[in-house]
C-alpha cells in the first residue's frame, strides 16, 4: 500500500503561517543552542557547585537520557492532547526550566531542571515537524524544512563559540537565561498564531510508554557511559535495553491505542526514507564525535582550532539546505536526498584519503563537502518521510523522525567509541584511527544511500 503524497488541506492563511512557523522555528534554535552550549562550561559548574568532573556529567547526561527515553511518548501525548496545545506547553515548560537551572543554587537541583528541560526538548522536536504539514500546504514543505535545517544549523555552529563567551564574560547560569527571551517570543507567537486543535486521538498506550522510555533511556545512557564505567555495566546497559526494546514492539502489535502505530509502516516510501535518516544519523554521528578526537588527538590541533575547522559543516548545511528544500518542491525528493547521501559520502571517503601531514586546508574542503551532502539530504528525505504518512500519523512521523534522529547519533557515538578501543585510542595505532572510524562511517552512509535508492522500486508480481 502505498499512500500518495497528498495533503487535506493547504494549511494556514498568509501570513498566519509566518507566525506559526516562527514559534516552531525558534523552539528549533533554542533546542540546537541549548544542546551544544551547556558543555563548555562544565568545568566551570563543577567548580561553582563543588562536585566533580565525573559527576558534573550528568548536566550533560540527564538532559539527553530524558530526552531520548520521552521522544515516542511525546509524540503520542501530542495526538492525544493536542499537537498544538502539547507544542505551547513545551514551549512554556523548557522556558521555565531554562530559568530553574539559572537559579539553581545545588548540583541537585541543576540535574533535575536540567531532566525537565530534557522532556521539554522532547515535546518540541517530536511535535514540532509535524506541525509544519499542518501550517503550510504541501508545495512548501520541502522549502519549510530547508529553512528548519538552517536555524537548526545556526544554533548549533553558534552555541560552543557563544557558551565560551557567556562563560568568559558573565556566569554559567545565564547560559540557560539566554533561553528566557526566545522562549517567551516563542510562546507569544503560538499563542497568536497556531489556534487550537481540530482533533485529538483517543486512549494511551502506558506500558508502551513504560518499555519505550526504558529502551531508548538506557540506551542512551549506556553509550553515554561507554569508556566511564566497568564494560561488565555497559554490558547490562545494553542487554536491559535490548529487552525492553523487544517488549516494547511486541506490546505495540497487541496494544489498543498503541504508541507506535505500526501502519505508518506500510508506505514503502515511508519506511525506507525512515531507514535512510537512521543509518544516515548514524554516519553522521560518528563523524561529529570522531572529528575532534582526529583533530586534537591524532594530529595535535587545539580546541579552538579544532572548532574553526569544524565551523565549515554546518555552514555548508546553513547554506545548502534551504536550496535543497525549495528544489524538493519541484523535482524528486528521493533523487535529491540520494545525491545528498552520495555527496557526503565523498566527503567522509575523502577523510579517509588525509595525507600524513595535512594542512589545514584538507580538513577544510573535506569537512565542508560532509556538510554540502547533509544539507542536500535532510530537507528532501524529510518531505518524504511526512509526505508518505497519513495525515492522522504526523505526530506519530515526527515522533519516529526525532527518534531516528538521537538513536542514529547515539549508535555513531557508540562505533566510535569502539573503534577507539579496538585501535588502542585515538593517537595511537600508527593514526589509523582515522582510516577506520571513517571507512566504516563512509560503509553506513553508504547503506544509506541503499536505502535511499530503494525507496523508487516496487516488486513485481
Amino acid at each position: 500500500m502505498e499512500i500518495a503524497e497528498t495533503f487535506d488541506d493547504e494549511g494556514f492563511d498568509v501570513p498566519r503561517r509566518y507566525f506559526a512557523a516562527v514559534a516552531i522555528l525558534i523552539g528549533v534554535f533554542m533546542s540546537a543552542l541549548d544542546s551544544a552550549i551547556v558543555n563548555i562550561a562544565l568545568p566551570t559548574i563543577s567548580t561553582d557547585l563543588g562536585v566533580n568532573a565525573a559527576s558534573v556529567i550528568w548536566v550533560a547526561n540527564g538532559y539527553q537520557v530524558a530526552s531520548a527515553a520521552t521522544m515516542l511518548t511525546c509524540a503520542s501525548l501530542g495526538s492525544r492532547i493536542g499537537e498544538r496545545r502539547f507544542y505551547t506547553i513545551g514551549l512554556v515548560l523548557f522556558t521555565l526550566s531554562s530559568l530553574g537551572c539559572g537559579l539553581a543554587s545545588t548540583f541537585g537541583a541543576l540535574v533535575a531542571m536540567r531532566i525537565l528541560q530534557g522532556v521539554s526538548y522532547a515535546i518540541l522536536i517530536s511535535v514540532g515537524y509535524g506541525l509544519y504539514r499542518v501550517i503550510f500546504p504541501p508545495g512548501s514543505l520541502g522549502t519549510v524544512f530547508g529553512v528548519n535545517a538552517l536555524v537548526f544549523a545556526v544554533g548549533t555552529a553558534v552555541g560552543p563559540a557563544l557558551g565560551g563567551l557567556i562563560v568568559s564574560w558573565a556566569s554559567w547560569p545565564w547560559l540557560f537565561y539566554i533561553n528566557l527571551p526566545f522562549g517567551i517570543a516563542a510562546i507569544a507567537f503560538s499563542f497568536v498564531a497556531l489556534g487550537k486543535d481540530t482533533h485529538r486521538a483517543r486512549g494511551f498506550d502506558v506500558a508502551g510508554a513504560v518499555t519505550s522510555a526504558a529502551a531508548f533511556g538506557l540506551f542512551a545512557l549506556a553509550v553515554d557511559q561507554i569508556g566511564r564505567w566497568s564494560h561488565r555495566t555497559v554490558l547490562v546497559l545494553v542487554v536491559a535495553a535490548a529487552a525492553s526494546m523487544l517488549a516494547f514492539c511486541l506490546g505495540q502489535t497487541r496494544a489498543r491505542h498503541p504508541l507506535l502505530p505500526l501502519d505508518i509502516f506500510r508506505s514503502r516510501r515511508y519506511t525506507f526514507a525512515v531507514l535512510t535518516s537512521v543509518t544516515m544519523f548514524v554516519s553522521q554521528g560518528m563523524a561529529l564525535v570522531a572529528l575532534p578526537f582526529v583533530l586534537q588527538h591524532t594530529y595535535g590541533y587545539g580546541v579552538l582550532k579544532s572548532a574553526l575547522v569544524f565551523t565549515p559543516w554546518p555552514i555548508a548545511v546553513a547554506l545548502c539546505a534551504p536550496f535543497a528544500g525549495r528544489l524538493a518542491n519541484r523535482f524528486n525528493a528521493t533523487l535529491l536526498s540520494s545525491t545528498g547521501v552520495s555527496v557526503f559520502c565523498l566527503g567522509i571517503g575523502s577523510l579517509i584519503l588525509l595525507p600524513a601531514q595535512p594542512s589545514d586546508a584538507d580538513f577544510l574542503w573535506r569537512v565542508a563537502l560532509c556538510g554540502v551532502g547533509y544539507g542536500f539530504f535532510l530537507p528532501p528525505n524529510n518531505k518524504e518521510m511526512f509526505a508518505n504518512a497519513a495525515k492522522n500519523r504526523t505526530a506519530t512521523a515526527s515522533g519516529v523522525l526525532s527518534t531516528a534522529r538521537t538513536t542514529g547519533q547515539s549508535i555513531g557515538a557508540a562505533l566510535v567509541a569502539v573503534v577507539i578501543a579496538l585501535v588502542g585510542g585515538a593517537g595511537g595505532g600508527e593514526r589509523q584511527f582515522p582510516v577506520h572510524v571513517f571507512a566504516l562511517a563512509c560503509a553506513i552512509a553508504a547503506l544509506s544511500l541503499v536505502a535511499s535508492i530503494a525507496r523508487v522500486y516496487r516488486r513485481r508480481g
